[in-house]
């Protein structure tokens, strides 16, 4: 009961981030609860230390290494406005964040995209006397609605995908969810375009090239990306020919990285540079939500429920409402064990997947990506939008969202 105790703990910290003067982030409160539950005993060591997925830890560092040097030299910048270039109003330009981000961020992960365009977008906005509000809302929710789509578009889908027993994941999750997340980014127009009406003007304005930074760099990031298509590629048809062979989602990323680690001069550097908190934000969650697993205690709320907790319909429900106060990573990582143990199938782990992910359109605190795009914003450009800014377009086009996925996955 103490290790439940902890979590609740956690959450309550994940969700307010600060006592009295005390500021947490969400990595520090998820490794003081796993050390907590070190010291009173609630997991062993051994234990502890086997619960850590090092599938997802490398495949994580392997696309963060790539995701940094594409930042280290300027590429995805100077890729983005070759992007962008062609849209000369405001119309064009929402559309091609909404489908050229969310189309990246399903391969480069929507953190990743969340760093990188949150300055590619209000350099566009300040050049051309836009108000931002409108372009940061356009890409927190291309990167969220963009990744749903893929295994290794957002870290919980990633668990989803090593962990839930998906047969070839990307074949799975685009069959599932590309033509119903395409349908959400336009709808994610739709939805700027009713609530931001005065904003859309003819007017037509121009975007800067970005120059790269790195020119050596920036070679090694291209081969990057190429590994990265083709061995996505293989993955696909190994598995889907059945060849017995081990190919695993992290073996793409740490190849894809080869060339930078192997490589670069700067390779150091960027190492350094890693998201390394969240690796080890990774780590924790996993120490604490194995010590909640072996105490049993939601095994046993399990048994007195009578709902379907396997439906398409309590899946999505429980995953939007339940990342809002504990973030979509720990709520996966606490419901995945819950739906395997109860046999859920393929169309249930979709669901988890589209879902947790959804949730984060639905307010700040749904997903890191936002946080990463705000915080960017006022650091570097004194730019913000309010929880208010979010949540008046963000609730409706959430509720929205989950009706097309709910629609196609029970069709």
């Amino acid at each position: 009961m103490l290790s439940v105790v902890i979590l609740i703990a956690v959450f309550v910290l994940i969700s307010v981030r600060r006592i009295g003067t005390l500021r947490f982030q969400i990595w520090q409160v998820m490794l003081g609860g796993a050390l907590l539950s070190l010291v009173t005993g609630q997991i062993s060591l051994e234990n502890a230390m086997r619960s850590i997925n090092p599938d997802v830890m490398l495949f994580l560092f392997g696309m963060f290494v790539v995701g940094q040097a594409l930042e280290a030299s300027g590429y995805l910048s100077h890729l983005s406005y070759r992007l962008f270039k062609e849209a000369k109003s405001l119309d064009a330009l929402v559309l091609f964040i909404l489908i050229n981000m969310g189309a990246l961020s399903a391969f480069l992960m929507n953190d990743t995209m969340a760093i990188i365009g949150t300055p590619v977008v209000l350099l566009i906005a300040r050049r051309n006397g836009l108000k931002a509000k409108v372009l940061l809302l356009a890409l927190a929710f291309a990167v969220t609605i963009g990744s749903v789509m893929s295994p290794i578009g957002n870290p919980q889908n990633l668990l989803i995908a090593l962990n839930g027993n998906v047969t070839n994941p990307f074949v799975t999750f685009l069959r599932y969810l590309f033509l119903p997340t395409a349908l959400n980014l336009f709808l994610a127009y739709v939805f700027l375009r009713v609530f931001y009406w005065d904003q859309f003007k003819a007017k037509p304005f121009q975007s800067a090239p970005e120059p790269i930074k790195d020119v050596k760099l920036a070679a090694l990031c291209r081969v990057s990306l190429v590994l990265l298509g083709v061995l996505i590629l293989a993955k696909i048809i190994v598995v889907s020919l059945g060849v017995p062979v081990d190919f695993r989602l992290t073996y793409i990323a740490l190849v894809a990285a080869l060339p930078i680690l192997l490589f670069s001069p700067s390779r150091i550097n960027i190492v350094k540079q890693v998201d390394w908190y969240t690796l080890v934000f990774f780590a924790a969650m996993f120490v604490l939500m194995e010590c909640v697993w072996e105490g049993g205690f939601f095994q046993s709320v399990i048994g007195t429920l009578h709902v379907n907790l396997l439906s398409v319909s309590m899946i999505l429900v429980v995953s939007v409402v339940l990342s809002q106060f504990i973030s979509n990573v720990p709520m996966v990582a606490l419901y995945l064990p819950m739906l395997a143990q109860l046999g859920a199938s393929t169309r249930g782990m979709v669901a988890l997947a589209a879902g947790s992910t959804i949730a984060g359109n639905l307010s700040i605190l749904g997903a890191a990506s936002n946080v990463i795009i705000i915080q960017n914003a006022e650091r570097g450009f004194n730019e913000s939008l309010t929880f208010w800014d979010f949540v008046k377009v963000g609730v409706p086009l959430t509720v929205v969202n989950m009706l097309v996925y709910w629609l196609f996955l029970t069709l």
